[in-house]
């Protein structure tokens, strides 16, 4: 199958998939804005995660610590159960002690919202300069509560950005964010990230992708290939 990638720039094939995620998924509307620790937290709980259960952990632990003074110091088993819907429960809790732990070491309290008065790259490397934070979590908290232009690269933004030839051969998640970052115009990187991410919950799904009712097949290099080994 011949698809139109080719006949379009590498900008020219990016507004045209934005154009047609949102006519196929709707308006691609950011989630609400929430404090920038409280998104930092969030992410952490929401890797390798659903967001209903992602949330339902967040909810809970809040519930039962409600102070991020409390959540720091709280018993870690107890931490631990408190966030167990999101999954990870092992891994996470620890993670989000020594977040919490860190930032109040260098800012004497836990709060984040001296970041709404800075730039980005001064809120990016404060970020990934805490225990196991990486880009996507810092872009994150700059999109989704600073609502700066970051495109955060999750396991769906990297599927389907990588079938569909947005990304170099071979790039890795971290490298992901910065060819994105050098594709993607400023005012589409929000919600270009969120029609990826729906794209590849409905339709570009990790085993086998529904490219016979996909709107992006034409343009999308991968689809031929998995069309063939449907037939």
């Amino acid at each position: 199958m011949s698809t139109g990638a080719e006949a379009m720039t590498d900008v020219g094939r990016v507004r045209e998939i934005h154009r047609r995620l949102r006519r196929a998924h709707g308006p691609l509307d950011p989630p609400r804005k929430r404090d920038p620790l409280e998104e930092l937290v969030l992410t952490i709980l929401s890797q390798n995660t659903s967001d209903v259960n992602r949330d339902r952990a967040f909810e809970a632990m809040r519930r039962q610590f409600p102070t991020w003074e409390e959540v720091a110091d709280a018993p870690i088993g107890e931490l631990r159960d408190a966030i167990r819907p999101g999954g990870l429960a092992n891994t996470k809790a620890p993670r989000i002690q020594q977040v919490l732990r860190e930032i109040r070491a260098r800012e004497g309290r836990l709060d984040l919202t001296w970041m709404r008065r800075v730039g980005d790259e001064e809120v990016e490397e404060y970020l990934v300069s805490l225990p196991g934070v990486g880009p996507k979590t810092a872009a994150c908290v700059l999109a989704f509560s600073l609502g700066r232009p970051a495109l955060p690269v999750d396991t769906h933004v990297y599927r389907v950005a990588g079938r569909l030839g947005l990304l170099p051969v071979g790039s890795t998640p971290g490298r992901a964010h910065q060819a994105l970052k050098s594709l993607v115009a400023p005012a589409m990187r929000i919600p270009l990230h969120v029609g990826l991410i729906r794209h590849g919950r409905a339709i570009c799904k990790a085993g086998v992708p529904r490219c016979d009712i996909c709107p992006l097949a034409d343009i999308c290099p991968s689809a031929s290939r998995f069309l063939e080994q449907g037939a």
